[in-house]
């Protein structure tokens, strides 16, 4: 499975998010291999992953890729937020986790 972490240049933010999801993994004891990366808007297309985190004010960015593979943050910094969602993802594709 990939995760991409998706914001407007591809630079600050979402590589901050890219660690924090990185660390949310480690923290839930996921032994599953998941590459976590990031990327700008333009460059990120469906195919690019499986779960794109982007902030919610750049939804109408991500044009190309379907809405179910799009989890919208209204913070980038609450990690609790990110932790949550990232909890979902992993219920949902049956990925153990603490």
């Amino acid at each position: 499975m990939k995760i991409l972490a998706v914001c407007q240049s591809g630079l600050g933010s979402s590589f901050m998010v890219q660690m924090n999801i990185q660390q949310i993994l480690k923290d839930e004891n996921v032994s599953e291999e998941i590459q976590v990366d990031h990327a700008d808007v333009g460059s990120a297309t469906g195919d690019a992953a499986d779960y794109f985190f982007v902030e919610a004010t750049l939804e109408g960015a991500l044009g190309g890729i379907p809405n179910n593979k799009i989890i919208l943050l209204n913070s980038l910094i609450d990690k609790e937020e990110v932790k949550d969602q990232i909890n979902k993802i992993l219920d949902q594709e049956n990925i153990k986790h603490s």
